[in-house]
């Protein structure tokens, strides 16, 4: 018989009918407290198939890493970039089965019911000529930069009940129908923003992967993870193509999140519209830019840590402030505060950078955070090298 989580539809449609009852009968007592997180695992694969090829075993090296930093952490609501969409939760399963809920390294074993993919835009053809190199086809000229659909995608696990019949996914939400889209400028020609011809724009997606809504249901309440990972600000030229996107991308969540801002949306069921004023939620993801450093569009980081309703509570670790001053390079110059870098690039370009968030809104109560960064010699440090990006977490009174 099939175990219990894989019934996720049916349990949490009884937990949602459960909840529907008069507030009086909801159990008294402190408001919850649950750990987000986000988590940039790497577990991205170069062949289609590959990443469930590894996971349907427990015995790869880095998917290992990968759970180990998890068990130690335990997010009671995580969200994994770069890991390969498979459908029907395949992967996901698999990496539960064999890794999450196998103690490593003496580390606990942990549990997680409930979990969320959904397609994503990388690798999926546009039919033309993105990058102007003369050929159509490639990573390139998909709507996100990928060598087969789905690569470098994301997943939700989650200790609570996720809503699945309130989901939104914006993955198709055009670029174009962002009021005052920052789109890419050919410097070859006097007129502004025309990278991109008409044509392209009538079907280019904003989301480099996608932007999901993705509400969790704690002890009654909803609390709306939402997940992005934008697009890497380089890998272009003097149009800034990538640029402007992870720019854009981000302000997505900005205008999301803010009442009166976000009328414009719509996701892929036809739905408008950005979150309800009121509503609790919390901004995941890599979303690679740096408020101060790096290679983003000025500002770009800024749009989302500056939104009305959002709390940046600065999460940090003393690993990466040892690190930048070991490593040196492009982290000697840097403006911003390495006690708050969450991912270890090389180290003369651009150094090591804060491009991981978790960030709650007003209406929770923030009570720790930190970035799962050991300091180098701890008998921990040999996890620094399980992905190029650290956990971030941020525990939360859910009121």
């Amino acid at each position: 018989m099939p175990r219990l989580r894989r019934w996720p539809t049916l349990l949490a449609a009884a937990l949602l009918a459960a909840a529907a009852v008069p507030a009086a009968a909801a159990p008294a007592g402190p408001p919850p407290e649950v750990r987000f997180a986000t988590f940039n695992a790497s577990l991205n694969r170069a062949a289609e198939g590959a990443l469930l090829a590894d996971l349907s075993t427990p015995g790869d090296a880095q998917a290992r890493e990968v759970a180990e930093v998890i068990q130690r952490v335990r997010p009671d609501v995580l969200l994994v970039n770069e890991f390969d969409y498979v459908p029907h939760n395949a992967a996901a399963d698999a990496f539960r089965d064999n890794y999450l809920e196998i103690g490593q390294n003496g580390a606990r074993p942990i549990d997680y019911p409930y979990a969320f993919t959904a397609p994503v835009n990388t690798g999926v053809p546009t039919g033309f000529d993105l990058d102007r190199n003369g050929t159509v086809g490639g990573g390139n000229d998909a709507h996100g930069f990928g060598g087969f659909e789905g690569q470098y995608g994301m997943l939700v696990l989650s200790k609570y009940p996720i809503d699945t019949a309130r989901v939104r996914t914006f993955q198709r939400f055009l670029w174009k129908d962002l009021p005052g889209a920052l789109l890419p400028d050919d410097p070859a020609t006097p007129e502004p923003a025309d990278w991109y011809a008409p044509e392209v724009l009538d079907v280019l997606r904003l989301s480099s992967k996608s932007h999901w809504d993705v509400p969790v249901r704690v002890h009654g309440r909803t609390v709306h993870l939402l997940a992005a990972h934008p697009t890497p600000p380089t890998f272009d030229g003097a149009e800034d193509r990538n640029g402007t996107r992870n720019h854009d991308e981000i302000r997505f969540w900005a205008d999301y999140v803010t009442p009166g801002q976000g009328r414009y949306l719509y996701d892929d069921q036809g739905r408008r519209g950005g979150l309800r004023a009121g509503e609790r939620f919390v901004v995941a993801g890599d979303y690679n830019a740096d408020p101060v450093d790096g290679d983003s569009v000025a500002g770009a980081a800024g749009q989302l840590l500056r939104a009305p309703r959002v709390h940046d509570t600065r999460p940090a670790s003393q690993g990466g402030a040892v690190a930048a001053e070991e490593q040196g390079g492009a982290n000697t110059g840097h403006e911003g505060s390495p006690w708050l870098d969450t991912a270890d690039f090389n180290d003369q370009a651009p150094g090591n950078l804060r491009v991981d968030y978790v960030l709650p809104s007003r209406g929770l109560v923030a009570v720790g955070d930190g970035v799962f960064w050991p300091v180098p010699g701890s008998p921990l440090a040999r996890l620094n090298d399980a992905s190029d990006h650290h956990l971030v977490r941020v525990d939360v009174l859910v009121p």
